[in-house]
C-alpha cells in the first residue's frame, strides 16, 4: 500500500514522502495513529499544501523531546533483583519495568515502545539501552542490575 507520511519515521521516510509499506503496517499503525494518509491525488495535494505547517509542528515536538533527552541522557537506572548464584536473574527486565523506573526515579514518562533494549537484560551487570524519543532524537541510558542481598 502506498501512503504519504505526515511525520518523520525512523527507517521509513520524512514528512511528505510517498512510501510503499505492507498493508497491515499501514492500516494498523500508520493510518490508525495519524502518522500517514493513503496515497491518492487529493491527499498528495493536501500534504503538499500543509507541508510547512507539518514541518513546524514536527520541529516543536522535536524540541520537547530534546529537553527530555537532555534530562535523561547518561542517567543510571538501578534495579535490585533476586538472582541465582551465577548471576542469572529469575526474571528478565522488560521495557515496561524500565518505563516505570523512569517515572519513579526521574519523573519522566517514557513509553515502553520507545525503549530499545539492545539485548535481553537477564543477568546482573550494567546494560546500555537506547531511548528513541523521536525519529531524530534519542538518548542513551545505563541500566544497573544488582542482586538483592539476602539476610
Amino acid at each position: 500500500m502506498q501512503v504519504i507520511l505526515l511525520e518523520n519515521i525512523i527507517k521509513l521516510g520524512k514528512i511528505g514522502d510517498l512510501v510503499k509499506v505492507k498493508n497491515g503496517y499501514a492500516r494498523n499503525f500508520l493510518l490508525k495513529n495519524g502518522k500517514a494518509l493513503r496515497a491518492n491525488k487529493e491527499n498528495i495535494n493536501l500534504v503538499n499544501k500543509q507541508k510547512d505547517e507539518l514541518n513546524k509542528k514536527n520541529n516543536e515536538i522535536k524540541l520537547e523531546f530534546v529537553k527530555i533527552a537532555n534530562k535523561i541522557k547518561n542517567k543510571i537506572l538501578k534495579f535490585k533483583k533476586e538472582a541465582k548464584d551465577n548471576g542469572d536473574l529469575y526474571g528478565s527486565i522488560k521495557p515496561k519495568e524500565v518505563s516505570n523506573a523512569f517515572i519513579k526515579d526521574l519523573n519522566v514518562e517514557i513509553n515502553p515502545s520507545q525503549i530499545d533494549l539492545k539485548q535481553e537484560i537477564n543477568k546482573i551487570g550494567k546494560y546500555k539501552i537506547n531511548i528513541n524519543l523521536h525519529s531524530e532524537v534519542s538518548a542513551n541510558v545505563t541500566v544497573n542490575v544488582e542482586k538483592i542481598d539476602s539476610v
